[in-house]
């Protein structure tokens, strides 16, 4: 998947080039051209793909039939192509676009949690253009997120939107006890974090997500109960061709019921609140073609013998920790 986005990317010249023609076609002509290559793409990936996909949603969606799954596979590959159209050649055409693109629910919930002057952290997982989503928070607040620029094939996406005035800390490069140092002053300064809470790396602790075993950062665990800021669940998905649904939830004071040393407990509601959100709105999750990647063993399983299959992931899981945004 990286792969193929880092072909469409890695053309800047023809990017500027189709950026310059699309100025010329109707949108619907170019939503049904988006449509035809996402109909392209699902018969290219090859079934070897497609089956883990498929695999993917069949085990994190039990609810839902086989036909079910089948379709939101399918609409998967149209949602990735629109969105990487609106990313790489149609977010020259944000600004102005705002009364249009993007029908809001609820964001009277994050000016409240402003007005204690704590700042806010917004948290959502990677659903549907969520590059758009940090736009818009960018223009009308003090934003900041924390990004990962170390994919070659995803770096020219940050520097772009980088660009427009979206900036971020980049998680690879940045030092973990800068990186919190530079969270907090933003948050000081009243200012909002945009965290994308389904971000996955080996160093991270361990954490439940969909029932399995995984690991997920707590940073945001750390921050709201440590520094008294409110979370605001969030999530944003496609509602028809261009047009976006924003919708920010109420604010979560997460240090009124936790302690410092519950982050672990607190990042597993904030992960239930993700879970919910891609049951909901599956087709446009980001990750279905390696969500297999980030399961482990379950500590608390145990074989005949009596021993623990996951005994050598938890005692390294303490030094892993350390390493958590």
């Amino acid at each position: 998947m990286y792969e193929w986005i880092g072909a469409i990317t890695g053309n800047r010249k023809a990017l500027q080039t189709m950026a310059s023609w699309s100025r010329l076609i109707p949108r619907p002509v170019i939503l049904l051209l988006c449509r035809c290559v996402g109909i392209m793409l699902f018969v290219a990936a090859g079934k070897g793909l497609r089956d883990n996909i498929l695999r993917n949603m069949m085990d994190m969606l039990p609810d839902r039939s086989r036909k079910e799954i089948a379709s939101c596979r399918f609409q998967f590959y149209q949602n990735l192509v629109i969105t990487l159209y609106e990313i790489i050649i149609d977010s020259h055409r944000l600004s102005g676009s705002e009364d249009w693109r993007f029908r809001v629910d609820g964001e009277a919930h994050l000016e409240e949690a402003l007005r204690l002057g704590r700042g806010a952290i917004v948290y959502t997982p990677h659903e549907g253009n969520f590059f758009y989503y940090y736009w818009y928070l960018c223009k009308k607040y003090p934003c900041l997120t924390i990004a990962t620029a170390g994919s070659p094939e995803l770096r020219p996406l940050y520097f772009h939107f980088r660009d427009m005035g979206c900036d971020g800390l980049d998680y690879d490069s940045t030092p973990p006890l800068e990186l919190v140092r530079k969270l907090r002053q933003h948050i000081a300064a009243n200012g909002v974090v945009f965290i994308l809470g389904d971000f996955y790396r080996e160093s991270f602790p361990i954490s439940r997500f969909f029932g399995r075993v995984t690991r997920t950062p707590e940073g945001a665990a750390l921050l709201a109960i440590g520094d008294e800021v409110p979370v605001i669940p969030f999530y944003g998905r496609r509602e028809k061709g261009f047009v976006h649904r924003l919708t920010f939830e109420q604010p979560l004071h997460l240090y009124a019921s936790y302690q410092k040393t519950q982050r672990r407990e607190a990042t597993k509601l904030l992960n239930r609140f993700m879970e919910q959100v891609i049951r909901s709105y599956p087709a446009q999750w980001f990750y279905w073609f390696n969500a297999e990647e980030r399961w482990q063993e379950d500590p608390t399983a145990h074989n005949s013998n009596g021993n623990s299959p996951g005994n050598t992931q938890s005692r390294t899981e303490g030094k892993q920790a350390s390493h958590s945004a």
